[in-house]
């Protein structure tokens, strides 16, 4: 696959991510963490398993990948936990802007640091940029917003996620993406079915067909589909480079909440939302230089 056309296709995957936002605003309100989390896991590896079909690669395991499942594993259930406190509790916007604009910065800090990576000017330029579109969208100078104490789930989404884009670029050493994504969702299916075996897990049959449209709408579109294209992508473009990306995800998580849950779109949200996508311009210009 050309690195032009997993570009147009990473863009794909920011809008259902962004799209999510609204999904999960949706089902938050119905049911605990621990019920959502497992089903969500569930209902995406289900989904694998049409994918694995067309793919017809057999499956495969060795020791050497196993770290990077296990570690991705605990921290998907670790963001999807963090998430649902952070949008229960505080503001969706709010979240799709915090992690999406602070995880890029946060992947590119942990690389620097794990790998003793240098960054080029146009680089760093960019991520300035896109610090600067997720201030102005999310309106800084409105202290109670910006202090909200739920902030601190969404800051911590970021930092998990930062974590698995890292993993997942150094899995492809080895394990093919898909099958990578696809033992991360078992695993963590098993792993969150113990975390919610206590509850009850049959109360999803008793939810409104809104509610299971946003709850298959998260697991295949914004876990199964866009997950494995983000992984993809981590693998051949790079983890700074893919998780700039991410820049775009509060446009689209804007667009979807004004779509479907009638929220405004607002004049900074316009501005800082072009911030962002200049950022991602810059931080993917190339140099003469290698850089992360």
């Amino acid at each position: 696959m050309s690195n032009k056309n997993l570009t147009y296709l990473l863009i794909l995957s920011m809008f259902f991510w962004g799209a999510g936002w609204s999904a999960l605003k949706i089902i938050v309100e119905e049911l605990p963490p621990q019920t959502i989390v497992f089903w969500r896991f569930f209902i995406m590896s289900i989904a694998f398993l049409p994918i694995l079909y067309f793919l017809k690669e057999p499956l495969t395991l060795n020791k050497n990948s196993i770290f990077y499942i296990l570690m991705s594993s605990v921290f998907n259930i670790a963001f999807m936990v963090s998430s649902y406190f952070g949008v229960k509790y505080g503001l969706a916007g709010a979240g799709s802007v915090i992690i999406t604009t602070f995880s890029p910065v946060m992947t590119f800090i942990l690389v620097v640091i794990l790998f003793q990576k240098r960054v080029a000017p146009t680089q760093l330029f960019g991520i300035f940029l896109g610090i600067v579109g997720g201030a102005i969208m999310l309106e800084v100078n409105n202290i109670e917003l910006f202090l909200n104490s739920s902030n601190i789930y969404f800051l911590l989404c970021a930092l998990l996620w930062a974590g698995v884009t890292i993993l997942s670029q150094h899995s492809h050493k080895h394990i093919h993406p898909v099958h990578y994504s696809f033992y991360i969702a078992s695993l963590a299916t098993v792993a969150s079915f113990f975390y919610a075996y206590d509850t009850n897990l049959s109360a999803v049959f008793e939810q409104s067909s809104k509610f299971w449209i946003a709850l298959i709408y998260l697991s295949v579109f914004g876990q199964t589909i866009a997950t494995t294209i983000y992984f993809i992508a981590s693998g051949k473009l790079g983890s700074q480079k893919s998780s700039s990306f991410m820049f775009l995800v509060p446009l689209f998580a804007l667009f979807s909440a004004w779509l479907i849950l009638d929220e405004p779109i607002q004049l900074h949200i316009v501005i800082g939302g072009f911030l962002s996508i200049v950022a991602i311009l810059f931080i993917n210009r190339k140099t003469d230089e290698e850089t992360l």
